[in-house]
């Protein structure tokens, strides 16, 4: 079938992205689902910050490459062998699709899917090869979703039904943000007994960290909910979540406040650091950031040992999305969770580029394509 999608062209093109179109809005061909895989069509998508590291060139994919990971839609059709989800159906798109056998994918969430890493590492499906051409040309998937069209075709290990209660814009925004930075306390910082935690990098994921921690402090679970970056209107924007207090990264080393738990969701060098540093004694710094792989940062092992501390990689928040997706909508429904803050804008397809731009100059917590 003929869809229209956002299409990256060539990673590194020079800022602003409105100018030098990287992202191209181009018809494409989308094949039929072969076995266990469903045609979605997409209702909404969220920009991250893991599309613009492509773009930018931090994360280094095959192009051209139907942008989009973070997507909710429609299942309009079924391939062979599928179960568990009906046409008609809202379903939520994570973009680490889970085999469900190999030895990663029996730790409950700690490692990521082998081979769901992979394929998405070739631009492919979990199920082998691509369903998206142009003009007789291979276009590659992004992550397993590829969710900036207006179809996509996906495997059905990729997405976790939802009721239709879910709005589209909410369901999108649990397959990565909420997914990511949820899981990034609950399954990855573990606070108890009223621990206090610390959020650096106020963007999706980190907002997400924030409002999850929120939603535990009614119950004990967590103490003060800290939030930390650069940008002052973000400082404004989480103390209107609720948070307890709010620092640039400067300020917080000048007060020199420390808590059991950190999430660093900033994906920096020097924002790990400062992660690291306020940590405190027999805490945990959580890192779910995606710096360039050249990145690097400068920490003391000393402390780590003398002050009992570990640093913990948690890629997707450690999630089982079938399992986590499901508990996040509880959470919403139940008012403890309120997902819709996290959405700064709505935007059209065809405003991908300057979408991008607002990422980049980091003016955006999570814009949204609404289809």
């Amino acid at each position: 079938m003929r869809i229209r999608g956002a299409v990256l062209e060539e990673i590194g093109r020079s800022r602003p992205y409105a100018e030098s179109s990287p992202i191209s809005v181009s018809e494409l061909e989308l094949a039929d689902p072969g076995p266990g895989e469903l045609l979605v069509r997409i209702e909404a998508a969220g920009l991250c910050h893991s599309d613009l590291s492509v773009v930018d060139g931090n994360r280094v994919r095959p192009v051209p490459m139907l942008l989009g990971h973070e997507a909710a839609g429609i299942v309009e059709s079924l391939g062979e062998g599928v179960s568990g989800v009906a046409v008609g159906d809202r379903v939520v798109m994570a973009f680490l699709p889970r085999c469900g056998e190999c030895a990663n994918c029996l730790t409950d969430g700690q490692l990521p899917c082998t081979p769901g890493s992979v394929a998405n590492n070739a631009g492919e499906l979990l199920g082998g090869g691509r369903r998206l051409s142009r003009d007789g040309a291979d276009v590659h998937h992004h992550l397993g979703v590829s969710g900036f069209a207006t179809h996509a075709v996906v495997d059905a290990r990729s997405v976790t039904r939802v009721d239709s209660d879910v709005p589209p814009e909410i369901a999108a925004v649990l397959g990565c943000a909420v997914l990511t930075g949820g899981g990034a306390v609950l399954n990855a910082g573990l606070p108890t007994d009223g621990d206090d935690v610390i959020v650096i990098g106020l963007g999706g994921v980190g907002m997400a960290a924030v409002l999850t921690a929120l939603s535990l402090r009614a119950d004990g679970a967590v103490g003060r909910v800290i939030g930390v970056d650069a940008q002052p209107a973000k400082l404004d924007a989480v103390r209107a979540l609720g948070a307890d207090a709010a620092y640039t990264p400067q300020e917080l080393a000048e007060a020199g406040v420390r808590a059991p738990v950190v999430i660093e969701a900033a994906g920096h060098p020097k924002a790990f650091e400062s992660a690291v540093a306020a940590t405190a004694v027999g805490g945990r710094t959580v890192t779910v950031g995606l710096p360039n792989p050249a990145a690097r940062s400068e920490i003391s092992p000393l402390v780590l040992t003398a002050e009992a501390r570990t640093i913990i990689g948690s890629y997707l928040g450690s999630a089982v999305p079938q399992r986590d997706i499901p508990r996040y909508v509880e959470m919403w429904r139940a008012g403890r969770l309120p997902v819709e803050k996290l959405i700064s804008g709505v935007i059209t397809l065809d405003q991908i580029n300057e979408g991008m731009d607002s990422l980049a100059d980091g003016t955006a917590v999570r814009q949204v394509i609404r289809f």
